[in-house]
Order: C-alpha cells, then sequence, then structure tokens
C-alpha cells in the first residue's frame, strides 16, 4: 500500500499530515486533494482504473475534503493509498461530531448541502468514522477501481 500527502515544491513531497492542533496540513483545498489521489493512482495502478472509477474516487475526494472545509473546521490530515482494492481516501477534520448527515434529494432548494454524504456512501464500498485521540475525527472510504 502506498500513501501519499500531496506534493511540495517543484513536486517533492511535502511534510507529514499535521493532526488537530497541529500545523497546516498539506492539502487543504479539494484540488490539492483530487491532485493527489490522481498522482497515486497514475503511479501505483498505471492503466488499472477504470475511467469511470477514478472519476468516482475523484468525486468522493471533492466531497470528503469540502465537508472536512464547510462543517469540519477544516482539513487537518490526508491521505490516499492505492492497493488491489481500490482507492482509499482519508480526511481529518477538527469536528468531533459523529458521521455526517444527508438530505434526501426533494423539491425543497432553498436548503444548502447535505448532499454530499450520500454520494459519498454511494460510491465507497467501505465508508468509516473514527476519532482521533487529539480530537478531531478521519473519514476513511474506499472507491474500487474496477
Amino acid at each position: 500500500m502506498r500513501e501519499t500527502t500531496g506534493t511540495g515544491p517543484a513536486g517533492g513531497p511535502k511534510a507529514p499530515d499535521a493532526g488537530p492542533g497541529g500545523g497546516p496540513c498539506a492539502v487543504c483545498r479539494p484540488a490539492d486533494a483530487r491532485s493527489a489521489v490522481r498522482r497515486a493512482v497514475a503511479e501505483r495502478c498505471r492503466g488499472c482504473a477504470a475511467p469511470d472509477a477514478l472519476e468516482d474516487a475523484l468525486l468522493v475526494t471533492s466531497e470528503l475534503t469540502t465537508n472536512a472545509i464547510l462543517h469540519g473546521g477544516g482539513i487537518t490530515g490526508f491521505a490516499v493509498a492505492v492497493d488491489s482494492a481500490g482507492v482509499r481516501v482519508s480526511v481529518s477534520d477538527r469536528s468531533d461530531d459523529g458521521p455526517p448527515t444527508g438530505t434526501p434529494a426533494g423539491p425543497d432548494t432553498s436548503r444548502l448541502g447535505g448532499r454530499g454524504w450520500p454520494i459519498v456512501c454511494s460510491l465507497a464500498r467501505d465508508v468509516s468514522v473514527a476519532g482521533l485521540p487529539s480530537g478531531g475525527k478521519r473519514i476513511t472510504a474506499l472507491v474500487p477501481l474496477r
């Protein structure tokens, strides 16, 4: 299993993720996280990912990182691992709240948000939420690549 936390200046590795209360996370935007997933799949999988499966993994990554920013007090950690099971994306945030909740689709368009968590749960094979010893939580989702 290979883990990545993004790249630093000139494409070199960034410092490891900081936990809640630590320094800034190497991945601080959904675009950074998607880039890290693309790189990890390209390096580890080399053509073994179906195009739709990679798009699913990128959408799950976007939703998890956006939720951490909007509802979890910011991204405090990010990791991506690629193995024979697929892409495993982990996003940590500052919130001690349990799993996110979703909003069923319906005619009420006045409510913003609430659709990302159902997307994550429908595209990922395995989703887990774990509290972190220093506070906050880590959400991990496995998206199959085949």
